[in-house]
């Protein structure tokens, strides 16, 4: 019979799954990176020291998406404390990838109090085309899988401009149908 861990040992064992997670990992307090993993800075070109207590929106493509995203996020992560999604995000050098995101918060009636947030680099499954920032948005939401009129909703715009987004991205993405522009959005071989 093996012996039980002490609490020294599980603290050991914690520190040493944060870093070495498969992840970048941090830990955030009011959108505040407090704590990271060593596989997150390498993943936005930083190094560790240049991200503690910085803000996430130097990680955001624009501020207004660091306070469109944020937004969205509250509202999902009320109440539940769990948010994901698949975004944009900047690395140092200015270059744009796609990233999925999964946060935690440690108390779902303050969402971005104190919360743990994991990364996935998912750019080669889904290469980034030059976009807009409304371009991105709309590509975001049908990624989702949201209609028109969801996306009109949720970006005060009309269905119709959402209608002429798509259309410009099915020319950049050289799609034939919104089906297969999901599906590159979504990295889903065709």
């Amino acid at each position: 019979m093996s012996p039980t861990p002490n609490a020294l040992d599980l603290e050991d064992l914690a520190a040493a799954a944060f870093e070495n997670a498969p992840l970048g990992l941090i830990y955030s307090e009011d959108r505040l990176i407090r704590h990271c993993n060593q596989r997150f800075a390498d993943m936005f070109g930083y190094r560790r020291e240049a991200l503690i207590n910085s803000s996430l929106s130097k990680l955001y493509p624009s501020s207004d998406e660091f306070l469109r995203i944020g937004q969205i996020g509250a509202r999902k992560m009320l109440g539940t404390g769990h948010y994901q999604d698949e975004r944009i995000m900047r690395r140092l050098s200015g270059e744009l990838f796609w990233c999925r995101v999964r946060g935690q918060s440690f108390d779902p009636d303050t969402p971005f109090s104190r919360a743990v947030w994991s990364f996935a680099d998912i750019s080669e499954a889904r290469p980034v085309t030059s976009m807009t920032a409304r371009e991105r948005q709309v590509a975001t939401m049908l990624a989702e899988g949201l209609t028109s009129k969801e996306i009109a909703r949720a970006l005060d715009i009309s269905p119709r401009t959402v209608e002429v987004y798509r259309a410009r991205l099915l020319d950049k993405f050289g799609a034939r149908n919104s089906l297969e522009l999901v599906a590159q959005l979504a990295g889903v071989p065709l």
